[in-house]
């Protein structure tokens, strides 16, 4: 997961999720790397619908919890070996229904049971107060053994294989068993019965073979002799000629006739179906015993569909420990008193693996008192990282995943809301600015709550700096006003003038973060942890130097700022504004 979508509200209602846009999980597989593909609805759903419902968000983390203890490895090794044969049995059961099932659904239906049956003899080993654990050993039940020994007992998966067709084994049924045998045994007999008509035939003719072809029977199969030119030059004295092709003449003899009598179209025979035996017309015997064996599989979708649904939970919950494992994640804990979130040094899921080195950071959102952050610092200092880190470890937390962090303690949280990423798109028809505005602030402050979670980062940039700085803090002024009622809002802004001209209240409403520097020098050093104070200026400069623009260009922006602004604070906005008056009511 690489950020929560902007703009979007996470809503989280008694054990229902909300909406969110799948185009802000564009980097969510980093939890699901080692996971298999029958669990991709599921997911999907967990990752769109988080929820706060404690007893499903604690079964979830019992799960991993318990897949991360070194004596447990060699089970989840195991377990996800079976998975990962167990297959889209929905789509195989529709088939059936249409009667359109093919040799390859036979092999990974029957594959799937057998892995199914695997999986609940391994779960019933494991303890049985997890709830995961109990319901995949109670509910795959013994109709599984019963779907896999009659698909082992009747499919002929070598010879379905070979043909292209549905074939059963031997001693499934005698009538079919017998025909098969007369089948294979006619090349031999046929060739003693070529020989005979040969000593019958004209000594012109050097060679003949007796054929079979299915739906005509048998024929008397002769080389065509340079005399035989017109279609009467085929007749020949006691054989019907029946046609030419390929340069050979064709016949029915008497003794062909005597094989239709005696041996009838064998393949035909294996293959018929009495008409009106079947609701749908079926075209052999060996059909009628799959209709039939699908008719028993049918009856018992019911469990096969539940296999899928709890095979799908515990590969996400696998995939979801291997994580944890892998990143050094930690179990969060709940709180339904606590209006907020408590993370001692968490990181950010996807800059961790990214940077050299992550400096970690704590955040504190539970009580009335700083309930408004405004984060300051210099440019590319990690303020942006820092909202992101908090947003995504509540969501993996309400999703049921371990978190980046050392520990995390999350409240009722009721939606994650965000002003972070702007999503443009020439269809909108909209600016940038008024994306900021219409999809992503203007949501938040009309539905954000007190437990809510808000996170505005560079809002009213992408307008004049002055408009921006006023619509910044008359959306923070509106939220302030509710006392105990404002949302949990973290704010990162280079407009040092919302601080410097005290726009907002002065109260413990308000708590003002920086991200600690150090100038050695001409140079400026990064310490990216979050500390207490505001930020004396942006370093706009520095960051230009550091991302290789000209010197000149550098010392020429910096003249120019002086120039128009001799007055002007850090932040660039005259400090000549009358501190404090700007209110909700000016807009």
């Amino acid at each position: 997961m690489e950020e929560i979508p902007s703009g979007e509200e996470n809503r989280i209602k008694d054990g229902e999720g909300v909406q969110i846009s799948q185009r802000g999980y564009t980097g969510y597989g980093i939890s699901l790397s080692d996971e298999l593909n029958l669990n991709r609805v599921l997911r999907r759903l967990w990752f769109t619908r988080p929820t706060q419902d404690l007893g499903e968000l604690n079964s979830r983390l019992d799960v991993i919890q318990f897949f991360l203890l070194p004596q447990n490895l060699d089970m989840a090794q195991m377990l996800h070996r079976l998975m990962s044969h167990i297959k889209n049995v929905p789509l195989i059961l529709k088939r059936m229904k249409l009667s359109h099932t093919k040799v390859s659904d036979w092999q990974v239906l029957y594959k799937t049971v057998y892995s199914a049956l695997g999986l609940r003899d391994a779960c019933r080993s494991l303890p049985q107060s997890i709830q995961l654990f109990r319901d995949i050993a109670q509910e795959f039940s013994d109709d599984l053994h019963h779907i896999a020994s009659l698909i082992g007992k009747v499919v002929d998966f070598e010879g379905s294989l070979a043909e292209n067709r549905f074939t059963v084994l031997p001693n499934v049924d005698p009538e079919i068993d017998e025909k098969k045998r007369r089948l294979m045994g006619l090349p031999s007999f046929l060739t003693e019965v070529a020989r005979k008509e040969l000593e019958n035939l004209d000594s012109r003719i050097p060679s003949c073979s007796v054929i079979y072809i299915p739906l005509i029977g048998f024929l008397l199969s002769i080389p065509r002799l340079p005399s035989m030119v017109e279609a009467g030059d085929f007749e020949i004295e006691g054989l019907d000629f029946m046609f030419l092709s390929e340069e050979k003449l064709h016949y029915r003899s008497a003794r062909t006739k005597e094989l239709d009598a005696l041996l009838g179209d064998l393949h035909c025979e294996i293959r018929e179906v009495t008409p009106g035996s079947l609701p749908h017309p079926l075209p052999d015997q060996e059909t009628l015993l799959m209709y039939q064996l699908q008719c028993q599989v049918l009856a018992r979708a019911a469990v096969l569909t539940r296999v899928l649904d709890l095979a799908s939970r515990l590969d996400a919950l696998l995939a979801l420990a291997s994580a944890a494992r892998d990143y050094g994640y930690s179990r969060p804990h709940y709180s339904p008193q606590l209006h907020g979130v408590r993370i001692h040094n968490g990181r950010h899921p996807l800059m961790e693996l990214c940077a050299r080195t992550f400096v970690p950071n704590s955040v504190e959102c539970g009580g009335d008192k700083g309930r408004v952050k405004v984060v300051t610092g210099p440019n590319s200092s990690g303020k942006s990282i820092y909202l992101k880190q908090v947003g995504l470890i509540t969501f993996m937390a309400l999703v049921g995943s371990f978190v980046p962090a050392e520990e995390a303690e999350i409240g009722a949280v009721d939606a994650i809301f965000t002003r972070i990423h702007s999503c443009e798109s020439i269809s909108l028809g909209l600016s940038t600015f008024m994306i900021d505005l219409n999809q992503q602030v203007a949501k938040a402050v009309n539905n954000a709550t007190e437990r809510s979670l808000v996170l505005i980062d560079e809002f009213g940039k992408g307008t004049n700096t002055v408009d921006g700085l006023a619509l910044l803090a008359a959306v923070l002024r509106h939220w302030l006003v509710l006392g105990p009622m404002c949302p949990h809002i973290f704010v990162a802004t280079n407009f040092l003038s919302l601080v410097q001209l005290q726009l907002l209240p002065q109260g413990p409403l308000v708590q003002y973060l920086t991200m600690e520097t150090c100038e050695d020098g001409n140079d400026l050093v990064f310490f990216y942890q979050v500390c207490g104070g505001v930020a004396n200026a942006s370093y706009a400069s520095h960051t230009a130097a550091q991302a290789g623009l000209p010197e000149k260009l550098i010392a020429r922006g910096k003249e120019v700022k002086r120039s128009r602004h001799p007055t002007t604070s850090a932040s660039g906005v005259p400090s000549s504004w009358t501190p404090g008056f700007l209110g909700p009511q000016d807009f």
